[in-house]
């Protein structure tokens, strides 16, 4: 996996006028391709798919100009998916440079990326939604095939660089992996570093 193109990052889609499914108000979802997890329940697998969408950050702009209105009236704005956006950090932020950031700016991570990512980004992003699978490493390595060394130390940060409560978590019950307990310890884990927003769920 290759991070930022000089001009071009790979997309699966570009979803207008969503509501109530990723941040405030009337958002665009920007999904990109890529992810370094190979969950076993992937929500968006084809996100790992070879054929993907080449955009430049104008190409990205002129799509989210088209909403403008509904983001002022709504408090809404953009959102990067995927997939896992933050590898594409400087591409993010070339849109935002462009006025994207005059919305209200959320991403949906995993947060398994390195630091660098995050530091960015970390002047412009309004929210993170997090999808921290499970904190228990064995449960998190056997589901994702990765450690996540990186999830917790990327929260750790972002809490102290004073983002805690601009940070979602969501946290789920992923039948054949995890259980209520582990639900519980995991937000229990998350709870002592001073997190209070949890979306918990199950995976179907």
């Amino acid at each position: 996996m290759t991070h930022d193109t000089a001009y071009k990052a790979p997309l699966i889609g570009i979803s207008r006028l969503r509501m109530g499914t990723d941040g405030n108000g009337i958002t665009t979802l920007v999904a990109f391709g890529g992810c370094r997890l190979r969950c076993r329940y992937c929500l968006n697998p084809q996100c790992h798919s070879e054929v993907k969408i080449w955009k430049t950050p104008e190409d990205v702009m002129k799509v989210l100009q088209k909403d403008e209105l509904y983001f002022w009236a709504t408090r809404g704005g953009v959102t990067f998916g995927g997939g896992e956006p933050l590898l594409y950090p400087q591409f993010i932020q070339t849109v935002l440079e462009l006025g994207a950031k005059q919305w209200h700016v959320t991403v949906e991570t995993s947060l398994n990326v390195s630091q660098e990512s995050l530091e960015v980004l970390l002047p412009y992003v309004d929210e993170y939604i997090v999808d921290v699978k499970d904190m228990d490493p064995l449960i998190y390595q056997k589901y994702t095939s990765r450690s996540n060394k990186y999830v917790k130390n990327n929260l750790r940060w972002l809490i102290s660089h004073g983002k805690k409560d601009n940070i979602f978590v969501r946290v789920p019950l992923i039948q054949g992996y995890n259980d209520a307990n582990a639900q519980d310890s995991s937000i229990e884990e998350l709870s002592s570093m001073g997190l209070t927003r949890f979306d918990r769920f199950e995976y179907k």
